[in-house]
Parts: C-alpha cells; sequence; structure tokens
C-alpha cells in the first residue's frame, strides 16, 4: 500500500510540474488522446512474444543454445559443423522474429498522435543500420531493464485477467438470458458483481492506458530486444563504453560470437543523444560501424534464412520427412505390430528418389529372415539413427505446431525451438540415406518377428495336435 502511495504521489509531482512547464502542450495532449481499449489484447500478445524474445537472450539460454542447442548430433551431422554458420542462422532467425513484430507495431503506431511514434518503423530501421538511438528508447542500464521488463510483465499478467474476466461477463450474461424469471434476480446480482470486477481490472490493464504511451512501451522493448541481440551475437558493436558498466543481464560472458577479444566489442558507438529530428525516407548509404552499406539490418540477416537448394527446406520436404521419421520411429520400436496396410501407407509416403534408393538397397536381399544376431544388430543400428535423426523430425513437428495460427494466444509459450534444430536446414541426400537404412532395417526387423511368430504358431500347432488324443491326467 505504501509503495502504492508513493508511487501515486511521484506520478501526480510528475504530472503537476508538467502542467507548469508545458500548459499548452498538456491540453492538447489530452484533447487527442485516448485509451488503447480492445487493443489490449492484441499488443498484450506482441508484449508476450517480446518478453519471450528476451527471456530467449538470456545468459542461460545463450548458454544453452551454444552448447546444446547447435551442438546436436544430428544438426551437426546433416544440418552443418560450422558452428559461426549455425550461430548465424540462430541470429538470423530471432532477428526475423523480432521484424515480424515490429512490422505489426508500425502498423500500430500509425495511429498515435506523436509524430515521433508514427515515424516508429523509421526510427528502427536508422537504429538498427547505425546504431544512433536518438530518442534513448533502448533501456540500456539494468535497473532501467528490470523495470522495463517488470512493467510490461504487469501489463500482460493484468491484460490476460482482464480477458479472463469478461469471458466470465459474458458467460453470465448469457446464462442470463436462459434464466427463468423466479431465478434471474441473483445471476442479475453475480453479473453487477462481475462488471464491477471487470471494471477494477480494466485499470490495471492495457485497456486504460494511453495509446501513445503503450506504442511507447512496445518501442522502447522492441529496441532494447534488438541491443540484446546484437551484442549477443557480437554484431558491429556494442553500447558500452566499458566492461564495467556491463549488468549483470548483459554479461560478456554469455556473448556467443567467435572473437574472443571483446575489447572491440564493447565500445560506445550510437550517436549523440540530440533532439534532431530524423529524415524518415532518407536511406543510410555509408558504411558505418560495421553494419554493412545501403541493405537494411533486417533484410541483411532475414535473407540468411533461406534455405541453400541442397537442403530438405528448399525442396518442401522438411515437415513431409518428420512425418515420415515419427512414424518409422513407431515402427521400429514395435514391429510385431505393423501389419500389411501400414507398410503400403508408409510406401506410399515415400517419394521417388527414396523409393529408388530403397529398390536398390533391397536387390539381391532373399526373403527370410531367421539370423537373431542380424536382427540385433539391426536394432542397435536403428536406434543410433534415430537418436539424432528423430530429435530433429520431433523439433520440425514442435516448431511447425507453434507457429500455426491456431496455437497462438495470449500467452503463447516459448519453447525455444530453432530453425536449425529442425530437419529445415538438413541436406536432402543425407537424410534420404538415413531415412533409405531406416527402412533397410524395419524391413529386415519386420520379416524377422513374422518368421519368429509364425514359428512359434507353428510348434505350438503342432505341440496340440501332436498330443490332442492324449488321456487327461486322471488325478483321483
Amino acid at each position: 500500500m505504501a509503495r502504492e502511495t508513493i508511487t501515486w504521489l511521484s506520478r501526480l509531482k510528475t504530472q503537476i510540474s508538467h502542467k507548469l512547464i508545458h500548459p499548452t502542450t498538456t491540453k492538447i495532449a489530452r484533447s487527442k488522446s485516448r485509451n488503447v481499449g480492445v487493443l489490449a489484447f492484441e499488443i498484450a500478445g506482441l508484449l508476450s512474444k517480446l518478453l519471450a524474445l528476451h527471456h530467449s537472450l538470456s545468459d542461460k539460454n545463450i548458454v544453452r543454445l551454444k552448447n546444446e542447442a547447435i551442438a546436436l548430433e544430428g544438426v551437426r551431422k546433416i544440418v552443418s559443423n560450422d558452428e559461426s554458420f549455425l550461430l548465424g542462422l540462430a541470429c538470423s532467425e530471432i532477428v526475423q522474429s523480432l521484424h515480424i513484430i515490429s512490422k505489426t507495431v508500425a502498423r500500430l503506431s500509425s495511429r498515435a498522435t506523436d509524430p515521433t511514434l508514427q515515424s516508429f518503423y523509421e526510427i528502427l530501421e536508422d537504429f538498427a543500420s547505425t546504431g544512433r538511438d536518438q530518442h534513448s528508447w533502448a533501456a540500456l542500464c539494468g535497473k532501467d531493464l528490470e523495470g522495463l521488463v517488470r512493467r510490461v510483465d504487469r501489463y500482460i499478467a493484468a491484460t490476460a485477467a482482464l480477458y479472463r474476466e469478461m469471458e466470465e461477463l459474458n458467460s453470465l450474461q448469457h446464462s442470463l438470458k436462459k434464466t427463468p424469471q423466479e431465478g434471474a434476480l441473483e445471476v442479475q446480482q453475480k453479473v453487477v458483481w462481475q462488471k464491477q470486477e471487470v471494471k477494477y481490472v480494466k485499470e490495471k490493464s492495457l485497456w486504460n492506458r494511453s495509446y501513445d504511451s503503450v506504442i511507447l512501451l512496445l518501442a522502447r522493448l522492441i529496441f532494447t530486444v534488438l541491443v540484446r541481440i546484437k551484442f549477443v551475437f557480437g554484431i558491429g558493436q556494442s553500447y558500452y563504453s566499458h566492461p564495467s558498466t556491463l549488468p549483470r543481464s548483459l554479461s560478456a560472458s554469455a556473448t556467443v560470437f567467435p572473437s574472443s577479444d571483446l575489447s572491440n566489442h564493447l565500445n560506445y558507438v550510437s550517436g549523440p543523444l540530440t533532439s534532431t529530428p530524423l529524415r524518415p525516407n532518407k536511406r543510410v548509404t555509408g558504411n558505418t560501424a560495421g553494419f554493412g552499406t545501403r541493405t537494411g539490418f533486417f533484410e541483411s540477416k532475414i535473407k540468411n534464412l533461406k534455405p541453400p537448394p541442397t537442403t530438405l527446406g528448399a525442396a518442401a520436404l522438411a515437415l513431409h520427412y518428420a512425418n515420415l521419421i515419427i512414424v518409422l520411429e513407431k515402427m521400429i520400436k514395435s514391429p510385431h505390430l505393423v501389419g500389411l496396410d501400414a507398410r503400403e501407407d508408409v510406401y506410399a509416403m515415400l517419394p521417388n528418389s527414396i523409393r529408388s534408393s530403397l529398390r536398390a538397397r533391397l536387390k539381391g536381399v532373399g526373403f527370410t529372415a531367421t539370423d537373431p544376431i542380424l536382427a540385433t544388430e539391426w536394432r542397435d543400428a536403428l536406434g543410433r539413427i534415430l537418436a539424432w535423426l528423430g530429435p530433429l523430425a520431433h523439433n520440425m513437428i514442435k516448431w511447425q505446431s507453434e507457429r500455426s495460427f491456431e496455437q497462438q494466444n495470449l500467452m503463447p509459450k516459448s519453447t525455444n525451438v530453432l530453425l536449425l534444430q529442425t530437419l529445415h536446414f538438413a541436406n536432402k541426400d543425407k537424410t534420404e540415406a538415413a531415412i533409405t537404412e531406416l527402412l533397410v532395417g524395419l524391413n529386415y526387423i519386420w520379416r524377422f518377428e513374422r518368421e519368429m511368430n509364425a514359428k512359434a504358431l507353428l510348434e505350438c500347432s503342432n505341440f496340440f495336435f501332436n498330443n490332442k488324443n492324449t488321456s487327461p491326467i486322471n488325478l483321483q
């Protein structure tokens, strides 16, 4: 309660001071200001995604990215063994995610009353390409950053709560229409209480915040995430004058760029924080601080995500092969449950390239499979292949489902699955060779299981046939 009172008094003091210094401006701003309203839910979703991006760039997650994600055996076998290339892919995907959110914020910012916010996207592009933060939107110091994150977190939670309360109100109002007259009084009272609750939660959520203040909040978080991306991946130079000024959340130990000399990445290179207005339509053409020429920062990074012609992504087969591998994984675990129809279904999933490769591998192979030692060797070999190929297939399904329209909601759950951990950038020939090996091994194990089962049934039937005329044991 004391903290809320102090905060309220502080805001009141700021408002009074602002009125005394800028009475005309305050009056105009009040006449034009409007609240976020129903857009609160869309904006809360954007803030939630930005916060998830921010958390994905934490020290712990960056260390995990370098030591676990890009070190996956499957990634090294069929994607790339070049650590710098893989880190570049991770950086490009994170930049792309930020860019997609930024484009949506640009659409929203065009409705702001502040001309600076209306030019948000042009200012962002200039900042991304040159490092000039003329409006000090990026939260760099520890307290400023922590305060921004806490504020965003509170708004997200409050807006999510508002959504739930409004859903409850709609449900009560709907039930009121169906309630008999004698029981309507109680439901009406619940509706009144629920309306009061909705009104109370609106005050804490984004709903009743001014539109410009929320757009500014989005802009600040985008700038802050972009700074973190550049620092972590060593793009251009950082925004700090000395290592001792680094807050814990931006510690140099968490960076993943290959250079071991951090001194070149810890120089302050952003332009002077002046009030000189930007020229939104003017393109930066000079080579500034290692950011490149002419090509914009976002464009230069996102184009790296285009899969090479030799990959499954370029052939549009990544998702299809992921489903095929998962089906084969289930069959290999329980070959005795695989019927002829299931085999035909799998064969129908195979493209011509794998079919021809499979025919070549099975050419000359006998129709019997009775060697238990060979069956054991095949099981071990298939287990080793699935140990590194399976995770990439499951990641492909997970990556796709997370980005499907049906999975989007107010509070998206981030699992930190990157495209490089899937089959998207996997080499097509190497992946098809591994799938062919799975099919050849499954073929032998399946026939071995069938022959062993047939042999067991035959022995069992012979036993009962040879003993069908045997007299029962006399228990008397």
